[in-house]
Parts: structure tokens; C-alpha cells; sequence
């Protein structure tokens, strides 16, 4: 990732404040229709701004033009942005019928508060302003949404107005442009287009029931890095999707991650809880047995399910879900074995991203997450092993060569990480895979080996996910080809489309043979017109059509169409059969032609 310059960086500055004076000159418009309006907070987002609301009706889409007609006269008014401070004391009168502003005023640690007026609007806030609204530039109201007070499901609900401004109307008629783009990559539309996963209420939210061709998808990925792994030494277990909360009360999770667990189930005289993450699984495995520095570095691996209870606001799509399967690894070695299991562990990641087609710098960036040595609530206490750790992680990443970023407050409780930052379509940026030092879990549980002096010794864990959650990697990769799948990937690899019922025989004949050699073909036998059916596979982003007419059938061969509209010389069907299975075998993400 190129940093931006200086001038760049004071520009998006600039435009930042402009932004956040445009949430302020949104919320007066919005008192001027709702005098006893109740106010939340108003920030910069990446593009824009929103302002939350407690308001007496709905808004409907229907509003916003008149909002946006009121910010209008707001900006040609031309009123300046007025900052003062006051006490805490004079800042409760003068939001006395504020609630929410209340609330914020009585957890600020300083005892002076910062206010700025602009025309018949107050606000509570640090600034900076815009010197007036005169100065602010294109602007446009994009949509309403529901939003809890502080993103907690106990709090009210409030209204949530998203906006956008730039410094031209051009500008803002450009992005609204790229919006409308990104839209149509947008996995959960493609899901949908594409009948690859569906949801149901009844089932419940953030639960999602992947189709036929969806949960092709995931049987491919699940092979592809089951295989992968085994070949690099991997030991691939099962363990139970739920485990007595104790196990995770030793492991140290419980405190920290008791909120986002499900309920504890009693069950006879035990407590039952559905686990949020495989590591202490894993480490009663090691420990079952003594175990000898020949044995190291040991890896386990395993496609667990795990279960974490995701805010309402916060699930989207396959990317963020309440269950979902985890490429979860963890490798126990000894101290001076870490920095080759790193970069063996890196080596693996770069693969599987290089397959999916994922580029470092562009798709995908390191990012490594640090702990905050003062915050001894979340972060074990040992500063000398902090230390070495972070410095093991950064110096593999030096070593390597590579461009990064650090991160303080990102690690996990039991030690730093290197975290791989993958963008999705609208740029916002997700943790895909990870690779953890911990030098905790091994105090914790106790596990040992006996080196080679006959001393009982503690080893280190390496927590890493290969490719991460399947459903989010399937929800980066579907966006990443809007749906055009590398052919390894796609649910349908070849339609065979017989031109007219009499060519039927051929197609199906030849559509089976493809099944016998394991590419996953259909044949459209629909009483259609041929052009409609090679449309249908288009739209289906099906790799390979084979259409089959007279000649095809009396020569033995087919007429090969590609989905992005190629068409290729007809050929015997034998020497298609030969491609589309290198193509496959190669896990390109086109057909491959075979050398005369």
C-alpha cells in the first residue's frame, strides 16, 4: 500500500472536517422539521457522514429531498460555525432535553466541554468546524437505517441518516456512479442471482443455508485447503462443536469473549456452551499424551465450526455471520522452531491467496497487531515475552520483504499477531486470515515436551487460519469475480446446449462422459431457442458452453463458447474433455488450450 503524501493527507483532512460540518448542517435541517427531535452523534465515515435521531414518526425515503432542500438553505445562509467551552454544569442546561447528549457529557473525564453553534443549531462536540456553512460543497443524503444507541441491542433504536459530500458535484455524480457499480458486485445480490445461498427467519439471523451450487463452493475450498495442508504436515482432527465453559475459564477466552458467546446450556451436572474457537480443543489433543521434541513442531488442523453471537447491525451477508466454519490451525513447537513455522505458515497463506487470485498490495495487506502493555484487564502480563514476540512476528515480516502496517490494541489476549487485511468491494477492510505468537495457553494448560536433555520444557502455539472463515472467503471470492468463478470453482463448469431435441442423444452422451470424469456438467433440454440458452448460461456465469448441432453430432466434436462471449473452433470432443480437465487440475480461471 503506497502512503499518502502530505498534501494528500492534508486534502482528505480538509475534506473531512467539511464532511463532518455537513453532518451538523443535516441535524439542524432535521430540527427545523422535528422541533423536539432527540440527538445522538454525527461523524465522518469513509465518503461521508451520518447523524443518529430519536424522532417522533419514521422517516421514508420521501424525506430526504426535503432535508437535503433544508441544507440547502442552511449552506446559503452562509452562517458561521461558532465554538465555545462551558462546564460540565452549564453543558446539562443547556441539553437538559437531551438524553443522549447527557449521557456522553457525564462520561467526558475532562470537567470543560466544547459546543458549537451554527444558526438555530447546538451540538456537543471537539470540532473543527468549517468557518461557516457558506463553505460547504456538493452534498447528497443517501439512506436511512436503523442504528442502536452506542451499537447495543439494549439501548433504543434510533434513525441513522448516511451522507455523502465532496468538494464538486462532479465528484459526488462520480461516486454515486462507483456506488451503483459496486452494487451489482455486491455478494449478497450475486448470492441471490446466482441461487447460491438464501436466509430464513425462522431459521434466524446471520444464519445462512448455502444452496446446492452454494455449498459446491465450499466443498471445493474445504478439499482444496484439507489437501493442501495434509501435504504440508498438518494433522486434520474433528472435535466437538461444544465443550464445558470450563475448558474455555482455563484457556482465558471466557472473560473476554463472554458477551459475544451463546448462553451456557445445563445439561445433568454439567455447563455446556457452543465453543467461539477451537484453541483449547486443540491443546486437550496435545495433551493427551506425553509428548517428545521429536514430535515437534506439531500442527494440528481442523474446518471447525464455531459460534459467535453477532449484533444484529453488524451481520452482512456470508461476511459476517453467527456460525461459521474456521480453517483453524494451531502448531506447537518449541521456541526455536517459531520463525521457520511462521514462514512456512505465511508461505501457505501467499499460495492460497496467489489460487484465489488475490493480490498482495492490492487485495491484501499485512497488518501487524500489537498489545497495549498498560492495559493489563485485556493483556497478559509479561512485558519480556511482549516484546520478544512482536519482535519475532516483525522481523519474519522484514525478513520476507514485505509491506506492512502496525496496529496498537489489535492483538489477541495471549499475545501479537499478524493480521491479513482483506478489502472487500466497497473498501472497507475485514481480517481474512491470521497468525498468532501466543506464549499464554501453554502456562494455561500446562503443555509440555520433553526435549531432548529428558527435560520437561514449554513450547509455543501458533494459532493460523489458511483461508480463513469459509463463508467469508466465499463472500470475498464471489465479489472479487462478481461471479464468474475460476472455472475450479464454478457450481456448473460446462452446459452442453443441443441446438434443436434431435441433437438431445449427443448432448446428454456427452454430458455424462464429462460427469464420469468428474467435471460437474449440465445439459439444458429445455425446448428453447438455442440463443436463449447460451443467455441463460451466460447469465449463469457458467465457464463453458458446448453447443451441439448436425455437424457436431456427425463429426464427434463441439463449438466451444466462453462466457465473457469467445467462441472457439469447433473440435473434437475428446480434446475438450482433455482441456477442461487441466483447466480444473490447474485451477485456472478460464479454459486452458491444449498445444497442437
Amino acid at each position: 500500500m503506497v502512503p499518502e503524501s502530505k498534501q494528500e493527507a492534508e486534502a482528505n483532512e480538509k475534506l473531512d472536517v467539511m464532511r463532518h460540518s455537513t453532518a451538523h448542517v443535516m441535524a439542524e435541517a432535521v430540527l427545523s422539521m422535528f422541533p423536539d427531535a432527540k440527538f445522538g452523534i454525527g461523524p465522518t465515515i469513509e465518503n461521508g457522514f451520518y447523524y443518529d435521531f430519536d424522532l417522533p414518526r419514521t422517516l421514508t425515503p420521501d424525506d430526504l429531498p426535503v432535508i437535503e432542500e433544508k441544507m440547502r438553505e442552511i449552506v446559503a445562509a452562509d452562517t458561521p460555525f461558532v465554538r465555545e467551552e462551558m462546564t460540565k454544569a452549564e453543558a446539562r442546561k443547556l441539553f437538559a432535553g437531551q438524553p443522549y447528549k447527557l449521557e456522553l457529557i457525564d462520561e467526558l473525564p475532562e470537567e470543560m466541554v466544547t459546543i458549537y453553534r451554527q444558526g438555530a443549531f447546538t451540538d456537543m462536540c471537539r470540532g473543527p468546524h468549517v468557518g461557516s456553512t457558506g463553505e460547504i460543497g456538493a452534498f447528497k443524503l443517501i439512506s436511512i437505517a436503523g442504528a442502536y444507541w452506542r451499537g447495543s441491542e439494549k439501548n433504543p433504536m434510533l434513525q441513522r441518516i448516511y451522507g455523502t459530500a465532496f468538494n464538486t458535484q462532479r465528484e459526488i455524480e462520480e461516486y454515486l456512479q462507483y456506488q451503483e457499480a459496486l452494487k451489482e458486485r455486491d455478494h449478497r445480490k450475486i448470492g441471490k442471482d446466482l441461487d447460491l445461498f438464501v436466509f430464513s427467519d425462522l431459521v434466524g439471523k446471520g444464519l445462512p443455508i448455502l444452496t446446492e451450487k452454494g455449498s459446491i463452493i465450499r466443498r471445493e475450498l474445504e478439499r482444496f485447503v484439507v489437501d493442501e495442508e495434509i501435504k504440508r504436515g498438518y494433522k486434520h482432527i474433528y472435535t466437538p462443536d461444544l465443550a464445558k465453559v470450563e475448558l474455555y475459564k482455563t484457556s482465558g477466552h471466557y472473560p473476554y469473549y463472554k458477551d459475544t458467546m451463546y448462553p451456557v446450556m445445563k445439561i445433568d451436572e454439567e455447563e455446556l456452551i457452543l465453543r467461539p474457537m477451537t484453541c483449547p480443543h486443540h491443546y486437550q489433543y496435545y495433551a493427551s499424551q506425553p509428548r517428545s521434541y521429536r514430535e515437534l513442531p506439531f500442527r494440528i488442523a481442523e474446518l471447525a465450526k464455531q459460534f459467535r453471537y453477532e449484533k444484529s447491525g453488524e451481520l452482512l451477508g456470508l461476511m459476517r455471520v453467527r456460525m461459521f466454519c474456521l480453517a483453524d490451525s494451531h502448531i506447537i513447537c518449541q521456541k526455536e522452531q517459531t520463525i521457520n513455522e511462521l514462514h512456512q505458515v505465511i508461505d501457505l497463506i501467499e499460495h492460497v491467496a496467489s489460487v484465489f487470485g488475490f493480490e498482495h498490495g492490492k487485495e491484501y495487506r499485512y497488518r501487524l497487531s500489537l498489545g497495549d502493555r498498560k492495559d493489563e484487564e485485556k493483556y497478559y502480563k509479561d512485558d519480556e515475552a511482549w516484546d520478544y514476540a512482536e519482535a519475532v512476528l516483525r522481523d519474519v515480516l522484514i525478513q520476507r520483504k514485505t509491506s506492512y502496517f502496525e496496529a496498537e490494541n489489535e492483538a489477541a489476549f495471549y499475545g501479537p499477531k499478524i493480521d491479513i487485511q482483506m478489502k472487500n468491494i466497497a473498501g472497507r477492510e475485514d481480517t481474512a486470515f491470521t497468525v498468532q505468537y501466543d506464549f499464554v495457553s501453554p502456562k494455561r494448560f500446562g503443555l509440555t515436551y520433553i526435549d531432548s536433555d529428558g527435560q520437561e520444557k514449554e513450547p509455543i502455539v501458533i494459532h493460523r487460519s489458511s483461508i480463513g472463515a469459509i463463508e467469508r472467503t466465499m463472500a470475498f471470492l464471489i465479489e472479487h469475480y462478481a461471479g464468474a468463478f475460476p472455472v475450479w470453482l464454478a457450481p456448473v463448469q460446462v452446459m452442453v446446449i443441443p441446438v434443436s431435441d434431435r441433437h438431445l442423444d449427443y448432448a446428454n452422451k456427452i454430458g455424462a462422459e464429462l460427469k464420469k470424469d468428474g467435471v460437474r456438467a449440465d445439459v439444458d433440454s429445455r425446448s428453447e431457442r438455442m440463443n436463449l440458452k447460451i443467455r441463460q448460461a451466460q447469465l449463469d456465469k457458467v465457464p463453458c458452453m458446448l453447443v451441439v448441432g448436425d455437424r457436431e453430432v456427425e463429426n464427434g466434436t463441439v463449438s466451444v463458447r466462453l462466457r465473457g462471449g469467445g467462441q472457439l473452433p469447433a473440435e473434437p470432443f475428446g480434446r475438450f474433455s482433455k482441456a477442461i480437465k487441466k483447466t480444473i487440475t490447474e485451477r485456472a480461471r478460464e479454459l486452458v488450450t491444449l498445444d497442437s
